[in-house]
């Protein structure tokens, strides 16, 4: 499965390669030696919208879309990806999530959540925990639009 390195201009296209499943690191501040450090390392793709940046890596795809979503649809078109395996990152750390016993988390989920949720998974990094409340069916549509 392909793995990336996001530069400072891609946060929101990394936190979506999150969402996907796909293991995508992202930096606040990071120097271009860096990032072509990481890639080399790491076999890495670069995700960069500086085209000087792209000439000088091995593993660099430069992104033209504007918009979040058509950058998405452009890394997985252009790279060909097909396997995804969505909810399986953090979407903040990019971290894997480990399902948890409900009475884990309960001290750490709103009580609504626990009348109704039965299935929960945490950051094996942050420990941000994760249930198919309303926002999972939004974000399930929006990966079966970006599949389609």
């Amino acid at each position: 499965m392909a793995a990336f390195v996001a530069d400072v201009h891609l946060a929101k296209l990394a936190r979506l390669l999150r969402l996907f499943g796909f293991d995508t690191l992202y930096f606040t501040h990071i120097d271009d030696d860096e990032l072509l450090q990481i890639s080399k390392n790491e076999g890495r793709w670069i995700l960069t919208k500086d085209r000087a940046l792209c000439e000088r890596g091995d593993r660099c795809l430069l992104i033209k879309a504007k918009e979040p979503k058509e950058q998405l649809k452009e890394v997985l078109y252009t790279l060909k990806l097909t396997q995804c395996r969505p909810f399986t990152r953090c979407l903040v750390d990019n971290a894997q999530l480990e399902r948890v016993p409900k009475e884990e988390v309960l001290a750490k989920i709103p009580p609504k959540v626990a009348q109704w949720c039965e299935e929960f998974e945490r950051c094996s990094r942050c420990g941000r925990i994760y249930w198919k409340g309303s926002h999972y069916e939004r974000m399930k549509r929006f990966i079966d639009e970006v599949c389609d």
